[in-house]
């Protein structure tokens, strides 16, 4: 069927939702005084969604004159017309919606169980609210922790909390969280933060909550019993074995007796006998991960195992914990100005370097590896250089990827040119970047179109081998 057929039956729809003839639903949203009836066809309830099926053939919903009657006061009428909107006519509008209106849209929903709205209003609180996502990351972890549909947020917000743990630890919301939730932060192997500060957060979120103090000369044999049952589940989460002597000695032995006797027995046995090896099998150290945190404001994390295996020409992505190089961000065009002046100031004589530019009304993110410099002048001979293009940069899964066909032709390098990858380059001080119809001739075909471009700004990193 041609969209435009689909156009007319979705406008027919639509007209139906707004003039009700034949209704046989209604349905009251919000509480009082902000209470608003709605009027729906249950045929096209049914259909749309599980939670209305149920409510029907179960009979859940009152019944008054051959009509069934819902209310729905947890729903405000705006959302809920938006939702029966999308129910009729498959239309769906969020941009005039403030993020926290977008989050409990999606619990809404995630109530009516109209599954193939949850994916969508997800990816786009991740792409559109990422500055209200990040400003309530504990907040709305909590929130998600209760829905299990909600998959995409919730490994949002973990990664964030992870990523920026002091949003967390640091607030007094962290003394206000449930014992699960923790106990996931806990396990990430993600957590950038040393072993001994998650000792002490969790070591203050456990006397909080027993309303006790800090000072372990002060406490009773009751209280000793209250802070190990209250530690009790958390004991095996904490990397004792990757604690520095100093801080063992004097931020966890002190604890002793809140701690397991045989767990104090041997780490001190680690920790003073030379070339003892832990008796249990040990987590590895959360700081490794690291290696996938990058300064960006273009790509994130996620890209730099993906970059290092391009490099590497690895069939399979590199694991956070493995990547062998670093990525030092050299210049920012939004930083140190859109010029090719200074893209060569920083960028010159640094070796292997990546770069990428986010192309102007568009979330595509382009770029190249040059393995070489970007000093000289001339055309640089490689058979390891390569072009990628994001259709949609925040989702690596849209990659393309393509390596050099033409060696010879691989980097050019001129000092009134920012990067060049064969006939694909920076023009002059502009933000137009060159796509030559023939470039295809010294790297395949990545979708990188139309011949000129317009980009917003774009990153250099040096490649550094470990």
């Amino acid at each position: 069927m041609s969209s435009k057929f689909l156009a007319e039956l979705s406008s027919d729809y639509e007209k139906l939702f707004e003039t009700e003839i034949g209704y046989d639903v209604i349905i009251y949203a919000g509480e009082e005084p902000n209470v608003k009836e709605f009027h729906a066809h249950s045929n096209i309830l049914c259909i749309r969604s599980k939670y209305f099926r149920t409510a029907f053939s179960n009979e859940w919903a009152e019944k008054k004159d051959g009509k069934f009657i819902l209310r729905k006061p947890n729903i405000s009428p705006h959302l809920f017309n938006i939702i029966l909107r999308f129910i009729y006519c498959g239309n769906i509008e969020l941009e005039n919606l403030q993020g926290p209106d977008v989050l409990k849209f999606l619990i809404a929903v995630d109530e009516l169980n109209i599954q193939q709205l949850i994916s969508h209003i997800q990816e786009y609180l991740i792409e559109n609210q990422t500055e209200f996502l990040c400003k309530n990351p504990t907040s709305i972890l909590e929130i998600v922790y209760q829905h299990e549909t909600f998959t995409d947020l919730w490994n949002f917000c973990l990664e964030k909390i992870c990523d920026e743990p002091k949003i967390l630890f640091d607030s007094d919301k962290f003394f206000d969280l449930k014992v699960p939730l923790l106990e996931l932060l806990l396990k990430r192997d993600d957590l950038d933060m040393n072993e001994i500060e998650v000792w002490e957060s969790l070591l203050k979120w456990c006397l909080f909550q027993q309303n006790m103090e800090n000072d372990p000369t002060k406490w009773s044999n009751d209280d000793i019993m209250k802070i190990e049952r209250s530690l009790y589940r958390f004991i095996p989460l904490i990397r004792f074995y990757n604690i520095e002597p100093a801080d063992f000695f004097y931020k966890v032995y002190i604890y002793k007796e809140i701690l397991p006797k045989d767990l104090i027995h041997d780490l001190l046995e680690f920790y003073i006998v030379p070339n003892v090896n832990p008796k249990t099998n040990i987590s590895p150290s959360r700081k490794p991960n690291l290696n996938c945190k990058i300064d960006s404001t273009l790509i994130q994390s996620n890209h730099i195992p993906l970059f290092a295996s391009w490099i590497d020409r690895k069939d399979s992505f590199y694991n956070k914990n493995e990547i062998p190089y670093e990525f030092k961000l050299l210049y920012r065009s939004s930083r140190d100005g859109f010029n090719t002046k200074s893209f060569h100031q920083n960028c010159d004589n640094k070796g292997a370097t990546i770069w990428v530019a986010k192309i102007q009304d568009s979330k595509q993110l382009i770029g190249g590896y040059n393995p070489l410099d970007w000093n000289g002048n001339g055309w640089k001979s490689t058979r390891d250089s390569f072009m990628f293009n994001f259709t949609n940069g925040k989702h690596i899964s849209t990659a393309k990827l393509g390596y050099v066909k033409e060696l010879n032709y691989a980097i050019f390098c001129a000092n009134n040119q920012g990067p060049r990858m064969g006939y694909f380059y920076c023009k002059d001080d502009s933000n137009k970047w060159i796509n030559y119809k023939n470039s295809t001739y010294c790297y395949p075909d990545i979708g990188i179109l139309p011949t000129e471009l317009s980009v917003d700004y774009y990153e250099v990193f040096q490649i550094i081998k470990k």
